[in-house]
């Protein structure tokens, strides 16, 4: 049956807290998840159901700005859903929790495409979920994250989330970003500065994203052509295990050139896009005349595991003013450190922009470091990598 929570508390420090519906069909997960979100001043439960046809009922009605939808439920699963909800209510954060089985992550990647604006891993049992800090630290930044997103963000004629069904998040932020740019830019001031790009050709393409990613990763990918055939491009997405390597299988697809997850001892390859695997950080060294890949356990760095920064200061140390990196949408300021040595090296570094970020925590970060040489908009980066992989003038 369903749960109506109780609508927030006028008392509280925030006045207009972001109202969540947790769908899942355990009663235990939904008691659990709801009690941690209650807690924080910033959230507030509007309702809870135990499969998608109670919550595409009751979507209108309950209005939530972002819903935490289970991927397996009896009745309507997650993934049938889904569409639904967002087509009830076009400007509908949904946040998919699947447990760490590759079903489950093909259904969750599936999800990002039909518009899902993230997912969240969650542990195989309620006993699990009950004892996992790390679930509940990131289901919470998540929420809050992108729920602020949305209620802060005024695109015209759309708002964050709001996308036709079957139509990722990214290209529906997409296609609002020329009005949404030249406007934000008539009113708000740059607060970062840019540098020159370095004069020397790139030899490696380094790249990190992070919340929004998997999208954006697509339409990078699809965009720089044949010139990522000159280098070898080395890449961190955070995520856990088993979704790392089925988003190398998409990012093939996307790319036209072999993308898998970096092996340990692996020399790196031009053509070929290799993938941080979750739970390792990716790493490269030199040996001779040859670079190489090393996996490491070393504990998570800006609370990711892999993380961005270890990647891009070891890709600065062997290529210094030979390197270009990427930092696409994502939430935290992973990569920030690293473009900061790529910088101070004299390599080169591309942030994608706000106004197509689904979340601008990490490319702000990396934005704001002031080593940057653009901060360009989703849909021309991947024509501006191209164009300096081929020795244009950038």
């Amino acid at each position: 049956m369903s749960a109506i929570a109780r609508a927030p508390s006028s008392s509280g420090a925030v006045t207009d807290p972001i109202r969540v519906m947790v769908v899942d069909d355990s009663v235990v997960i939904r008691g659990l998840v709801g009690r941690w979100l209650d807690e924080e001043p910033n959230l507030a439960v509007v309702a809870s159901h135990r499969n998608g046809r109670l919550a595409v009922d009751d979507v209108l009605r309950s209005n939530p700005d972002v819903v935490i939808l289970d991927i397996e439920m009896p009745d309507m699963d997650g993934l049938t859903a889904l569409p639904l909800l967002i087509e009830k209510k076009r400007n509908l954060v949904v946040v998919v929790a699947s447990t760490l089985t590759r079903r489950n992550a093909e259904i969750s990647l599936k999800a990002l495409s039909l518009g899902a604006a993230d997912y969240v891993p969650k542990p195989e049992s309620n006993s699990g979920v009950t004892t996992s800090a790390e679930f509940r630290r990131e289901l919470i930044e998540k929420v809050t994250n992108l729920g602020m997103r949305a209620k802060k963000r005024g695109l015209p004629g759309q708002a964050l989330g709001t996308r036709p069904m079957a139509r990722s998040l990214t290209s529906a932020l997409q296609a609002n970003a020329p009005a949404a740019s030249s406007a934000l830019r008539a009113t708000r001031p740059a607060s970062f500065t840019i540098r020159p790009y370095s004069s020397v050709r790139p030899r490696i393409l380094t790249i990190g994203s992070s919340t929004g990613g998997p999208q954006a990763l697509n339409t990078l990918f699809g965009e720089i052509g044949s010139s990522i055939g000159m280098v070898p491009v080395v890449l961190t997405q955070h995520m856990p295990p088993t979704f790392t390597a089925i988003l190398a299988e998409h990012i093939t697809k996307a790319a036209g050139r072999p993308a898998a997850e970096g092996r340990d001892g692996e020399v790196i390859q031009p053509g070929h896009i290799y993938v941080a695997p979750g739970g390792k950080h990716m790493l490269l060294v030199k040996h001779g005349n040859d670079v190489t890949i090393k996996l490491s356990d070393a504990p998570p760095v800006n609370f990711c595991k892999p993380a961005v920064d270890p990647l891009f200061k070891s890709v600065a140390e062997i290529y210094g003013t030979a390197t270009l990196a990427v930092v696409l949408t994502g939430m935290g300021s992973d990569g920030a450190e690293g473009v900061r040595k790529i910088g101070e090296i004299g390599g080169s570094a591309i942030a994608q922009d706000e106004e197509t970020s689904v979340v601008w925590g990490m490319p702000g970060a990396a934005a704001h470091t002031g080593m940057c040489s653009d901060v360009l908009p989703l849909n021309e980066i991947g024509r501006k990598v191209s164009k300096i992989l081929l020795g244009g003038r950038p």
